[in-house]
């Protein structure tokens, strides 16, 4: 401290002892600290609202994983007793779509008006709730929309798939994806592979042991007919020798068919290969 001025008066500065010195980072108080305010969008609120989006896809992904989507028959049109249902998150749009306010004349509210109703709120409620309060008591219009959206999809959910389960015991059916899983198990209890829908009326493999069939998959012919010659992206070959005679088996392999779709082997097998896989191929037929 000074007294004159000197300028060669030594100066003395006094610190207030009753101040403590902070040794931690200059790290602003929260928030709810400051009532009335926010806190700072950038990063406070964005770096919440990441961590908290990536909380729920991960939930969301470890769902799917755990329960991944089941596995019916390919479509068919001819079959009437097929009862159609959507993903589970859909279950509550596809409730709604069945009543008679949202369906038949009123067709274009269930699948025009509503949705834009619904994002159209989603859309206004930051325009018409313009309020500082956080705590979700003091924002009664924001917290009426959200526990009316919980309870009408929670609800519509519930009710959705209890009238389907009711369908199916009404009607005694079993889920497509149940009956596949059981006629699986079956097949492969058995000894004839994995099921395919569709194809099983197939017939045995013959000779599966044959070397010929060793040489087709080191030539990737399994890649279009099937591991087991069942058909796979391609036809079956089980039972080719009833269609087709060995000179029309070598006339295929060696020159291909259909515009490329069985693509020819001539010049990547030789002659003896091929008779080999044609010789094995027109023993394939049917049991007798």
């Amino acid at each position: 401290m000074a007294h004159g001025h000197d300028s060669k008066e030594k100066i003395v500065y006094v610190g207030d002892s009753r101040i403590r010195k902070r040794s931690g980072a200059n790290i602003p108080q929260d928030y709810s600290s400051y009532p009335g305010k926010s806190e700072a969008f950038i990063p406070n609120f964005l770096l919440k609202e990441w961590m908290v989006g990536v909380v729920v896809l991960v939930g969301f992904l470890v769902l799917t994983i755990a329960e991944p989507a089941p596995l019916g028959y390919p479509a068919n049109p001819l079959n009437t007793s097929f009862i159609p249902m959507p993903d589970w998150y859909f279950l509550f749009l596809y409730q709604l779509l069945k009543y008679p306010y949202t369906s038949q004349n009123y067709l274009l509210v269930g699948t025009l008006g509503m949705p834009i109703v619904m994002f159209g709120g989603l859309f206004l409620t930051p325009f018409l709730d313009t309020g500082k309060e956080r705590r979700f008591y003091r924002r009664p219009l924001t917290s009426s929309f959200m526990f009316l959206a919980l309870i009408a999809v929670s609800y519509l959910t519930w009710i959705s798939w209890h009238t389907y389960q009711q369908e199916l015991k009404t009607n005694n059916i079993t889920p497509e994806h149940i009956e596949r899983e059981e006629k699986a198990r079956e097949s492969i209890e058995k000894g004839q592979g994995r099921f395919i829908p569709g194809k099983e009326k197939i017939p045995e493999l013959v000779a599966a042991d044959d070397p010929a069939f060793e040489l087709m998959k080191k030539e990737q012919c399994i890649a279009c007919h099937g591991n087991d010659l069942e058909g796979a992206n391609g036809p079956t070959l089980r039972g080719i020798g009833d269609v087709l005679s060995k000179d029309e088996i070598v006339d295929t392999i060696t020159n291909g068919r259909n515009n490329g779709a069985m693509p020819s082997f001539k010049g990547q097998l030789s002659e003896q290969e091929i008779d080999q896989i044609a010789t094995w191929l027109s023993k394939q037929k049917a049991a007798e």
